[in-house]
């Protein structure tokens, strides 16, 4: 084992980065950093079942964007690469064979049928759980041989020792793992690709890792990965399992949260007839109708891309569950490090704000704790808000042309940074990046296709005697009258109005905003009317004008129009 404090982060390639796969990568950086040691990325990509083409790369992004940057690893080398272990197949042979010639490991052919079969006598006879019945005498390589000739799966089993193993945990302490939990496992599957199991275990070993940081799910998994250590002679890392991440209600954070909002949205706009169930399928990425299908009967889960696709045409508010998410959603990227960062940690003092540098300054394992953490989001979004409000106009500049990035659907992406700048200035108090979208996008999309929340109307311009609509006609004629179109010419004439007629400003300004920009919600409303200019401005209320009196015959009220991304 290396002087040499080194850590890893090792996830599979299945789509972007989770909320708790991101937690331990940050531990695993922190801890490094703080040690002076090394940090190692390492995609575990041999279950070939489960991998996504293309997902390495959004986990590389992903890390990338919360400043998580590793010493070795994929994009940067070190000495004992590949860092991919589907490029290291033969070393996983090698050690294999080592096993096997030793008598340490051993061949099994049973079919999946037959495997089933066993678990469900073992059932029968009342057995707790099932534990593969080790062969009396194990196969020989022609034995092997003939059972693949046969069409039968061959893998390899490591011998299980007959008694207890102890976990030595930095943060849990001892725990103990009865053999009668465990069980000859497989480390050589019948494709000849290695297990998890089998493959952190030789990585571990050959990039000299010393310390091995992941969730509490893995806990049971150590037992085997040290029976896998002493059969194979290799040194054992100091382990530390993290507390598992939920919601505030105690449920997990999953995936799952998301794929079931969506497909409500989908069925339900499938049935109202809203939504094509061809272009459903498509924005879902499903290639055939049965695939879709199996989908909507939650029998298959969709990609997050599909997912993201389907809840931007439905205008579903999905929950943030993957660092992307957090991405998508406009918050910054120190916030969400600062926040993780707290969800089984604490510094031991009251402190809650830290920059990465800070953190590694402060990180030990001696205060993490054992108990789940909890992630509130409502905190987080307190933070964010915080967090934008102390950033200076260079760094939110940055943060807003970052999310414009990953929205490309925005009519904010079209926009200069003096433009954009001034956004955010007038835009000061918001939560997230999203919430700015949203608050200005009506100013940036084509006038045809601005959508009128007809509820805003009822309320802002018909509701009682009519006031609302009373000042818009004349501000109409006010503003056309203008002799100039500037922040102060604007002010003077809204504010002078309300004056004069004895209102407030809001009973002035509130039918203008909703006149021309479809609702209740935008800049500050000298900013919105300049930004627009005298021409839009105009036609945007004369077509309000025209809606009003479509609505005043109407006896019942419309539902709102979804302001859609994509408008």
């Amino acid at each position: 084992m290396t002087d040499c404090v080194r850590t890893r982060f090792a996830p599979s390639p299945t789509g972007y980065l989770h909320i708790g796969g991101a937690r331990t990568a940050l531990f695993n950086y922190l801890l490094a950093r703080r040690l002076g040691g090394k940090f190692i990325l390492r995609v575990e990509d041999t279950d070939q079942t489960r991998n996504i083409p293309g997902a390495e790369q959004k986990l590389i992004e992903d890390l990338r964007w919360l400043g998580l940057h590793w010493d070795e690893g994929p994009e940067v080398g070190g000495q004992f690469g590949p860092y991919y272990q589907s490029q290291r197949l033969e070393l996983y042979r090698q050690h294999a064979r080592r096993l096997l010639d030793s008598g340490r490991a051993y061949y099994a052919f049973e079919t999946p049928a037959e495997l089933e079969a066993m678990r469900k006598a073992a059932l029968a006879r009342g057995q707790r759980g099932f534990r593969y019945p080790r062969p009396q005498r194990y196969p020989s390589e022609s034995e092997a041989q003939q059972a693949r000739d046969a069409g039968r799966p061959v893998v390899i089993r490591l011998e299980m020792p007959e008694r207890d193993f102890v976990v030595h945990d930095q943060i849990l302490g001892d725990v103990q793992v009865a053999a009668s939990e465990l069980s000859d496992f497989v480390i050589i599957k019948a494709d000849g690709w290695p297990t998890y199991h089998f493959a952190v275990v030789v990585d571990d070993a050959a990039m000299r890792v010393t310390h091995v940081l992941r969730g509490q799910e893995h806990l049971l998994n150590t037992a085997n990965h040290l029976a896998l250590q002493e059969a194979l002679g290799f040194p054992t890392p100091a382990y530390a399992h993290l507390p598992i991440i939920l919601n505030m209600d105690g449920s997990k954070m999953s995936k799952r949260e998301k794929d079931k909002a969506v497909r409500a949205a989908v069925n339900a706009a499938l049935q109202a007839g809203t939504l094509d169930a061809a272009r459903a399928a498509e924005l879902a990425g499903c290639s055939t109708a049965a695939e879709f299908d199996a989908w909507r009967q939650q029998k298959e889960a969709l990609t997050d891309d599909g997912l993201q696709r389907l809840a931007l045409e439905l205008g579903v508010a999905l929950p943030e569950i993957n660092i992307h998410d957090f991405r998508v959603s406009g918050y910054l990227p120190e916030v969400l490090v600062n926040f993780i960062a707290l969800l089984g940690w604490s510094p031991g003092d009251d402190r809650e704000r830290f920059s990465l540098p800070e953190l590694c300054a402060a990180f030990s394992l001696e205060r993490v704790g054992r108990t789940s953490a909890r992630f509130d989001r409502d905190k987080l979004l307190h933070f964010n808000t915080t967090a934008l409000a102390a950033a200076g106009p260079e760094r939110a500049l940055a943060g807003l042309r970052d999310y414009l990035a990953v929205n490309p659907e925005s009519p904010l992406g079209r926009l200069e940074d003096e433009l954009l700048a001034r956004l955010v200035r007038i835009n000061a108090g918001v939560r997230t990046f999203r919430q700015l979208d949203e608050k200005s996008r009506a100013l940036f999309v084509a006038d045809a296709q601005l959508r009128y929340d007809d509820a805003a109307i009822r309320k802002v311009i018909l509701k009682g005697e009519g006031g609302g609509l009373a000042a818009l006609r004349e501000m109409r004629s006010r503003l056309a009258a203008l002799p100039q179109w500037s922040l102060a010419t604007l002010e003077s004439a809204i504010r002078g109005y309300a004056d004069a007629c004895g209102l407030t400003l809001g009973k002035v300004a509130q039918p203008l905003r909703v006149a021309v920009t479809g609702t209740t919600v935008s800049p500050p409303i000298f900013d919105t009317l300049e930004i627009l200019g005298r021409e839009r401005t105009l036609a945007r209320i004369d077509r309000l004008l025209e809606r009003v009196a479509t609505l005043a015959a109407q006896p019942r009220i419309i539902a709102p129009a979804h302001q859609g991304r994509d408008s």
